[in-house]
């Protein structure tokens, strides 16, 4: 109903769908996904149509809301999108990424941070991070590839029992072949996605996008030139990965390594 009552309002300007994204600094594609149902805009987008189409607040104030998951604003576009995606390959530089986190890595993820939250904010966050990692549970859909920095098994969240079954759970899943897994290790050096996280996706129906994400900021990137150099860059970066069975046997090795430190501090 949202992006029909777009359409709707747009058409009475008298307005193409090319006219109305250049005067809103908006893709005409991402304009017909609104009104289609197949996008919901962010905050800054609504306000742009309201201003342009005088719709005194409309946009903003009916934005289509995320079924009640609670999500950093900057995601919530990227949430919508990995729902829909059959195909999903991912860089982490720093952290496991949201949908292999364990209940305990994650909890101490949303608890940590420059802004405190309450006990109540922490676990709409993490139900929702949680509820993210039902899409595993279809084998066939989406396929999963992780790319993970070797920091990201080295840096410990929330101690080394935390860690250990959160690497667990990981080559759990790569040995049960539900997502491939390759780590790049520090002795690669400079790689190709080294300077940010990104987030590669594929539909049924739609153009491939990537989603690239910073300290508090988000950005879905869909002009097709810019997605297919995330693509090459992300596989440049593949390439000097280790195997996937390699990454396993790492991955196994430095969970050994925080069990025994776990054991040694009990």
């Amino acid at each position: 109903m949202y992006g029909e009552e777009l359409r709707r309002r747009r058409e009475a300007a008298g307005l193409t769908q090319e006219e109305l994204s250049q005067r809103v600094v908006m893709s005409r594609t991402h304009i017909a996904h609104i009104e289609a149902g197949r996008r919901r805009p962010d905050v800054e987008d609504a306000r742009r149509l309201d201003r342009e189409l005088g719709t005194d607040g409309f946009f903003e104030r009916f934005l289509p809301v995320l079924d009640g998951r609670k999500v950093a604003e900057h995601f919530a576009e990227a949430l919508e999108f990995e729902g829909q995606a059959t195909e999903i390959r991912e860089y982490a530089p720093k952290l496991v990424p949201g949908i292999l986190q364990t209940p305990a890595y994650a909890r101490e993820v949303l608890s940590s941070g420059a802004s405190p939250k309450t006990a109540e904010e922490r676990d709409e966050l993490l139900g929702t991070r949680l509820e993210r990692a039902r899409i595993l549970d279809n084998f066939h859909s989406p396929k999963v590839w992780m790319l993970l920095d070797e920091a990201v098994l080295l840096r410990k969240i929330g101690g080394a029992q935390v860690m250990c079954e959160q690497l667990r759970h990981i080559a759990g899943l790569g040995e049960s072949h539900r997502i491939r897994v390759h780590v790049l290790p520090f002795s690669v050096g400079y790689h190709a996605l080294l300077e940010g996280s990104v987030s590669l996706m594929w539909f049924e129906d739609l153009p491939p996008i990537a989603y690239a994400e910073g300290l508090k900021s988000g950005r879905i990137l869909e002009l097709p030139s810019v997605v297919r150099e995330c693509q090459v860059a992300y596989d440049h970066a593949l390439g000097d990965a280790l195997s996937h069975r390699k990454s396993l046997a790492l991955i196994r090795s430095v969970a050994e390594d925080y069990e025994h430190e776990a054991h040694r501090l009990a």
